[in-house]
């Protein structure tokens, strides 16, 4: 996007119990300007908050096992996978699709989401284990707007910057037009949640433009479409730590499915906030 520009920055690894706020300010202090953009990734703060569950603790219903053994490996591996328009490498992962670890999986994706979101094939509800150690997800945060606002409010307090806070999620939303839609729950407003696997599957077989989903803004009002643009370029600079699925992070490490642990998470550079800043207009005699 040509009228922005934006800094990631890098920050410790935010475990459960850490003050995310205090790290946010002392992360953008002597970087941040009065009109700026702040993101903040939602899986970070749902870390810090611990907003995770243990799936190994989990016990798989009937359901559960079914969707681990025959709906992953089958449908999503030979039909789904290809309508979708899913990436080779993606098809062969879903064709070897974890029995066990995929069964507890998709318990907590029926308790936390439902059926519809359960029928996916990753990231059901919002869920999410990448950037997370063993058998580690992250859930959704109930209460984004009151974060946001918190966040603002803090960095309000401390460095006596007006900024705007945006708190966002690297699950898709896609764009027809002016309506916006995603397959996750509780985005911001503006952005219609419905249909879990159905939303999923049009807007991958349709190609439509998909970006980041921006859950929350604290601050000055920004348009859905504004928004949509800034956690799309804040997505850009951020990168993804440890990787960009499960799968891709326990590779990085060189582990199995559920031996990554919190001291190799530490290790890597995780850039959680992103200073999104509008670009001053050239004005010609």
């Amino acid at each position: 996007m040509r009228h922005y520009k934006a800094l990631a920055i890098a920050t410790p690894y935010w475990k459960p119990g850490e003050n995310y706020i205090r790290c946010i300010i002392e992360a953008v202090k002597g970087k941040v300007k009065n009109g700026d953009i702040v993101v903040v990734s939602e899986k970070a703060i749902s870390t810090a908050l611990g907003n995770i569950v243990d799936e190994s603790t989990v016990e798989p219903s009937h359901t559960a096992r079914f969707l681990a053994k025959y709906w992953m490996r089958i449908m999503w591996g030979y039909i789904l996978g290809p309508l979708c328009r899913l990436k080779k490498e993606t098809i062969q992962r879903l064709k070897n699709y974890p029995i066990k670890e995929g069964a507890e999986h998709k318990q907590v994706a029926l308790q936390y989401a439902g059926f519809l979101q359960a029928l996916m094939q990753g990231s059901e509800g919002g869920i999410d284990g990448s950037n997370l150690p063993y058998a580690y997800v992250s859930l959704t945060l109930k209460n984004a707007p009151e974060i946001a606002q918190k966040i603002q409010a803090s960095i309000k307090k401390a460095l006596d910057k007006n900024v705007t806070v945006v708190i966002v999620d690297t699950d898709t939303t896609y764009s027809f037009g002016g309506f916006h839609f995603t397959p996750r729950p509780k985005p911001m407003e503006g952005i219609r949640s419905f249909g879990g696997i159905l939303t999923y599957k049009i807007g991958r077989f349709l190609r439509l433009k998909k970006r980041a989903t921006p859950i929350a803004v604290s601050g000055k009002r920004l348009s859905t479409e504004d928004a949509l643009n800034v956690a799309m370029i804040a997505n850009k600079a951020r990168g993804f730590g440890a990787g960009r699925t499960v799968w891709d992070m326990v590779e990085k490490f060189g582990v199995s499915l559920t031996q990554v642990s919190w001291e190799m998470l530490t290790k890597i550079e995780h850039k959680p906030i992103v200073i999104v800043r509008r670009k001053k207009r050239k004005i010609f005699a």
